[in-house]
């Protein structure tokens, strides 16, 4: 919100950078839960382009059409289930007692996941007599919004459990440092706990949940920066990198989005065209209007003469709008 400082209000802007999904030769759990966030980004973004589009046409008195996305919500619950996600099983392993590795974790998955459709690894594709040599063992895939992408489980218990010892917190407590304090709360002697610290994976999860919460209180704006080819180098344009950064920055969702409805918008603010002028003689047979035709009965009167079929147009109280790239 606005703040006020010395009788003026001062706007406040925030800013999220972001770089987008990670696909390597080879993804261990820091990919897994940077494309976490991204799917959580990725569902908040469609969610809100589609209330923006909603707004749009309530304001401008156009009917809503609802609109067919694909709802990531089934990835995302797949990863963050308390009851039952990939982030749960994986606590759960660092957690109970006995031989504990990644191979009784990924086991636990393919016999949980066995039939979703956003999961797989070697064993469930053997159940299912699917031949797939890119699929190694130790791995599992998800299908992701922007694509597949495979993950080496080697690494994950170790670096999903925090082994931060409490001194070593207290004592970043203690050097009085304001933001040592803020990255070490857990060493307040005022806030000792005997639990066990949260896992990585159960931190990362309630920031972004915090980050979800602060995103839709805002009102955002979007800036997609696409990088044409890996040197950076001027007029060179890689194809298959810029697709590659199209689909996995939601791009296509977006644009499915804004074709649904009616995908261009023109403000009718202004004269189209004066009494005997061009634009006034130009319309086929008809009388030159005595005065300049304004804003939306001006539109109506040029559009006419264009004979373009009623559905591709509708007019708002202030816009036009055009329903496909043709028109």
């Amino acid at each position: 919100p606005p703040q006020v400082k010395s009788g003026k209000q001062r706007k406040v802007m925030g800013v999220l950078d972001i770089y987008g999904f990670e696909i390597f030769q080879d993804n261990g759990f820091e990919q897994f839960i940077i494309n976490y966030c991204n799917e959580k980004l990725q569902q908040i973004f469609i969610l809100m382009t589609l209330k923006e589009e909603q707004e749009e046409y309530v304001r401008e008195g156009i009917q809503w059409t609802p609109v067919e996305f694909f709802d990531n919500s089934i990835i995302c619950n797949l990863i963050e289930n308390s009851k039952g996600g990939i982030l749960a099983m994986l606590d759960e392993e660092c957690l109970r007692p006995g031989v504990v590795n990644e191979d009784t974790f990924l086991t636990k998955l393919n016999q949980l996941f066995a039939t979703h459709k956003h999961y797989e690894s070697k064993e469930t594709q053997n159940a299912r007599h699917v031949m797939d040599a890119s699929l190694p063992p130790h791995c599992f895939r998800i299908h992701h919004y922007a694509g597949k992408v495979t993950y080496n489980v080697r690494g994950f218990i170790e670096k999903n459990n925090d082994l931060l010892f409490r001194d070593l917190s207290q004592a970043m407590w203690a050097a009085r440092h304001t933001l040592l304090r803020s990255l070490f709360p857990e060493g307040d002697p005022q806030k000792v706990s005997l639990k066990l610290p949260p896992t990585a994976g159960c931190q990362f999860k309630s920031s972004v949940a915090t980050l979800m919460k602060n995103l839709y209180s805002k009102n955002p704006n979007y800036i997609r920066c696409i990088k044409p080819n890996e040197t950076k180098a001027p007029m060179l344009f890689t194809p298959e990198l810029v697709l590659a950064q199209v689909r996995y920055l939601g791009l296509m969702e977006n644009v499915r989005v804004r074709r649904a409805g009616y995908a261009f918008r023109k403000g009718l603010g202004h004269p189209v065209g004066a009494a005997g002028g061009p634009l006034a003689r130009g319309l086929r047979g008809s009388d030159p209007p005595r005065l300049p035709l304004r804003g939306r009965e001006g539109v109506k009167v040029l559009l006419s003469e264009l004979a373009f079929p009623p559905e591709e147009l509708a007019f708002g109280h202030t816009k036009i709008f055009i329903r496909s790239p043709h028109t």
